[in-house]
């Protein structure tokens, strides 16, 4: 009974982690490109702003607090 307890508690801390993930990934998919745009970013701005975002969701997703080995 308490490891499906335990189960369960894993299962929405992933569901929220998977969720903040898909939302950075639409923003850097979607948002970034339309804002740089419509604000005359160059490209390789856009791109390293895309890159951060795709970064922080894999972060998101994986649950690592570890910046270290980000780069």
């Amino acid at each position: 009974m308490s490891q499906q307890l335990a189960r369960t508690e894993v299962k929405k801390n992933n569901n929220g982690a998977l969720l903040l993930g898909t939302g950075l990934v639409v923003a850097s998919m979607v948002l970034v490109p339309a804002l740089a745009g419509r604000l005359g970013l160059g490209a390789s701005l856009t791109g390293a702003l895309r890159i951060a975002l795709m970064k922080a969701s894999n972060r998101a997703v994986r649950g690592a607090t570890d910046v270290s080995k980000a780069a």
